[in-house]
């Protein structure tokens, strides 16, 4: 995915994020209960934050961005700060696609006494009267 892409997909959860947090999006040390969306774009938010050199640009950013995170202008400017700091860092970038691609995994359960679960590290039981033996 080249930074044009990237960027552009990724500034939408940043800009939830400092639409539910306000500026504290830069300092606060963890999300406790935030949505998934919100989840994400602190996440993301705080792994851009976490390279050196251009902080000063993306903080300024999202600084402005939480007086308005209505204006396109300011979302702009943010995909921009964004866009500067995956060209300046390929690794920065396969993080950053990572975060995305683990965060589309979905899992969906349909039909009776069905289970939904990313990954299952026990016994899941759906009958009735079920015994289990180790």
């Amino acid at each position: 995915m080249d930074a044009q892409a990237l960027s552009s997909e990724i500034v939408p959860f940043a800009v939830t994020a400092v639409s539910a947090y306000g500026a504290s999006v830069l300092t606060r040390l963890e999300v406790a209960a935030a949505d998934g969306t919100v989840a994400l774009g602190y996440r993301i938010i705080q792994r851009l934050l976490g390279r050196r050199g251009e902080r000063g640009e993306l903080e300024s950013a999202v600084s402005e961005l939480a007086a308005d995170p209505t204006d396109e202008d300011l979302q702009a400017v943010l995909r921009v700060r964004i866009k500067a700091a995956i060209l300046a860092d390929p690794e920065l970038a396969r993080e950053l696609q990572g975060i995305l691609r683990d965060a589309s995994t979905s899992v969906t359960a349909t039909g009776e006494r069905s289970i939904a679960a990313n990954v299952i590290s026990g016994i899941a039981v759906t009958g009735d009267s079920a015994t289990i033996q180790r």
